[in-house]
């Protein structure tokens, strides 16, 4: 099997060399350009670019009808392979997501991340399988609306977390308190969901409905911002806690 992936960004970046480290030919190409000379000798075509990007992209792409073509987005429907006018060669198709977070940095460990599927047919849904395989062994089929309520859990578990671990910081940036003093805290909480539901898991004063804790950090926040986020934050740990 012969797999071109087109783009270079995170998630790319991170394919490429898990299927290189498997022994699996693997060539990675950018997307800004040169994709009319795009070679038409591979098995599998890995889109993996910009959610806006990814119509444009596909477009452009014309190889041989054999080929089996695989977005990696959590949010772009299987529709954007749809034969027509721009993509009239695009027969075998699926989707192909990763459900991580993806730096070029840090390479992870695809056998631990877990890889959601979807295709036409069940020929194509096998072809898809197979090629998810040679990732993970963590392997989902979903449906569109699963995939994308899944993304948007996961900018709740992930982004939004990450947002949090930079506001933390901010508050204790004129300290002679380092961040890394935080990552036992941070570690610990994520750990707990492994054995505990995050019903069970959550602690803290808004949990508590501890109004003299709540009162007083909200008098120390620095920033309209910091007292906002504050607020809303504890008004919903507050309710789901009656």
């Amino acid at each position: 099997m012969k797999i071109a992936i087109i783009g270079r960004g995170n998630v790319a970046t991170n394919i490429f060399h898990t299927l290189r480290e498997k022994n699996i030919s693997t060539e990675m190409f950018s997307s800004r350009s040169g994709l009319d000379l795009l070679p038409d000798n591979y098995d599998v075509y890995i889109y993996a670019v910009r959610d806006e990007a990814l119509q444009e992209v596909v477009s452009k792409v014309h190889v041989q009808l054999r080929a089996l073509h695989l977005h990696t987005s959590g949010t772009m429907p299987l529709s954007v392979f749809d034969s027509g006018t721009d993509c009239p060669d695009k027969l075998h198709c699926g989707i192909l997501y990763p459900f991580q977070t993806f730096s070029k940095e840090r390479l992870t460990d695809f056998s631990k991340v877990p890889v959601f599927i979807e295709a036409k047919g069940i020929d194509d849904i096998s072809a898809v399988y197979a090629v998810a395989l040679t990732l993970s062994g963590h392997v989902y089929e979903t449906t569109a609306a699963e995939r994308q309520r899944l993304h948007i859990a996961g900018v709740f578990a992930s982004n939004f977390t990450n947002l949090m671990y930079s506001v933390a910081a901010d508050i204790i940036k004129n300290t002679h308190i380092p961040f890394s003093a935080l990552l036992p805290l941070i570690d610990e909480t994520a750990n707990k969901v492994h054995n505990l539901t995050p019903y069970d898991a959550q602690t803290g004063p808004a949990r508590r409905h501890d109004e003299n804790v709540i009162k007083q950090h909200l008098s120390k926040l620095d920033t309209e911002q910091q007292r906002q986020i504050y607020s809303l934050l504890t008004e919903c740990i507050k309710n789901k806690y009656l």
